[in-house]
């Protein structure tokens, strides 16, 4: 497989919003708001400010992109009533724009992989069914619409500013891939205290896709050289 992000997808659709905390009690339960909303003095009627915006990824690859973990191990969320059958299918982290320093962030469990749509001449072959999990099919999208839980990054902490919004899927490598340079969507935001404004969303190429086995054979390598 090999899993593209949609950086225009992104970019249409980035929002600010505004929601109580009573609203977001299942995302608080899979960990997807920010540290300061955990807080012992915390009330349901407290307020927190995401920053939502959609996601649509492409299996541009030639065989399926199947969840990392066996059926067996997937995780019941109860409150959502669903299984999670991957830790971490997407990581979102907000950047200062000078610095790159990460300010704040969020992530997406993978719940429903599958073939939401296909390009011409592909077909679906994978639907979440029954609280069941599949996959995702070459030539297909899974999408993931803004207004979902977890689809966000909680910035109730962040101050006006311009910022990078980064968007990693499979970020831990935990499902093998034929290419991971395409993983990574950047776009520049800018916040006002009240809106959002996303643009230049363009997928940019991972730095960290050496794993310490590929550096030992580029050692190697270098050696064999000499």
């Amino acid at each position: 497989p090999d899993l593209v992000p949609d950086p225009y997808y992104i970019q249409a659709s980035t929002y600010v919003q505004r929601a109580s905390m009573y609203s977001l009690r299942c995302a608080a339960e899979e960990n997807c708001l920010a540290s300061s909303a955990y807080r012992a003095d915390v009330r349901d009627y407290d307020t927190r400010v995401l920053l939502r915006f959609p996601q649509r990824v492409k299996n541009q690859g030639t065989s399926d992109f199947l969840p990392s973990r066996p059926r067996y191990s997937w995780e019941w969320h109860s409150c959502h009533q669903h299984y999670h059958s991957m830790d971490e299918f997407s990581h979102y982290d907000l950047l200062e724009a000078g610095s790159h320093r990460r300010v704040a962030e969020g992530h997406k469990a993978s719940f429903c992989l599958e073939d939401t749509s296909c390009d011409y001449g592909y077909y679906r072959r994978y639907a979440c069914t029954a609280h069941t999990q599949k996959g995702l099919s070459p030539g297909c999208y899974d999408t993931y619409n803004a207004d979902i839980d977890c689809q966000w990054i909680d910035i109730t902490d962040v101050k006006p500013g311009n910022y990078i919004l980064k968007v990693s899927v499979n970020p831990s490598y935990l499902v093998p891939e034929s290419d991971y340079s395409n993983n990574v969507v950047r776009c520049d935001i800018r916040y006002t205290g009240h809106h959002a404004y996303a643009s230049g969303c363009t997928i940019s190429p991972s730095f960290s896709v050496i794993t310490e086995s590929h550096y030992s054979c580029l050692i190697g390598l270098e050696i064999t050289k000499e």
